[in-house]
């Protein structure tokens, strides 16, 4: 299954597997014109509707029942696509909001915060629907299916929903008007302690960065 026939009108639009890639290939265009840099002030924004609409897509597929891949053993896909530029230019687009703090399982107890860049979770999650697509359009829609399962479950679906947190915390800081703290050096190659950590910004109030993320200044009290 080539690009050009990836959404042709033979396919029934009702059927689940259109459904899961379209929202996938969604996803994919999007992010990659995000991380282009020509609408800068709708990034945030932007990104956080696209992730939302997602995990939608991961949802579905975690309720769905177990999917069984046609052939026992994965056909070889070749080399990963090279996702460095598109993280370099994510990490660029959304400093200083990039790094952020997240719980990695909140069911294991006494787990601590881990620093993790908003930039590396979203070239993660590409790559991973990536291979899925690669399927996909190669016309083995089973395999494709079993792959974004699979994944969502192991890898995907949790980095979305940190991104989606992330996000929506930025969001939420700018509309409520609540300063972001500035934190002493936190960074990604970092230990963290137990103590309650929140988002990397510096030295980073939200009137500062609600303008060029693109949310709009809120009104002063």
């Amino acid at each position: 299954m080539s690009d050009a026939t990836l959404h042709a009108s033979a396919q029934d639009p009702d059927d689940f597997a259109v459904q899961i890639a379209d929202q996938v290939e969604s996803f994919l265009v999007a992010v990659i014109e995000v991380a282009k840099g020509d609408e800068p002030d709708s990034a945030v924004p932007f990104l956080l509707l696209e992730v939302s609409q997602l995990l939608l897509a991961g949802g579905r597929l975690g309720a769905h029942e177990d999917i069984v891949p046609d052939e026992r053993y994965e056909p070889d896909l070749g080399p990963e696509a090279d996702v460095d530029e598109l993280r370099e230019n994510l990490a660029r687009l959304l400093d200083p909001i990039d790094v952020y703090s997240e719980v990695f399982d909140p069911y294991e107890p006494r787990k601590a915060p881990v620093p993790a860049r908003i930039s590396d979770d979203l070239t993660d999650v590409i790559t991973d629907l990536r291979h899925g697509m690669a399927h996909y359009r190669a016309g083995r829609t089973t395999e494709a299916l079993w792959w974004w399962q699979f994944s969502y479950f192991s890898n995907w679906g949790s980095t979305a929903s940190a991104t989606l947190r992330a996000l929506q915390s930025v969001v939420a800081h700018v509309r409520l008007n609540q300063p972001l703290a500035e934190l002493d050096g936190l960074d990604t190659d970092q230990a963290m302690g137990d103590e309650t950590l929140e988002f990397e910004a510096g030295k980073v109030m939200v009137e500062e960065i609600a303008g060029p993320l693109g949310l709009g200044r809120p009104a002063s009290k």
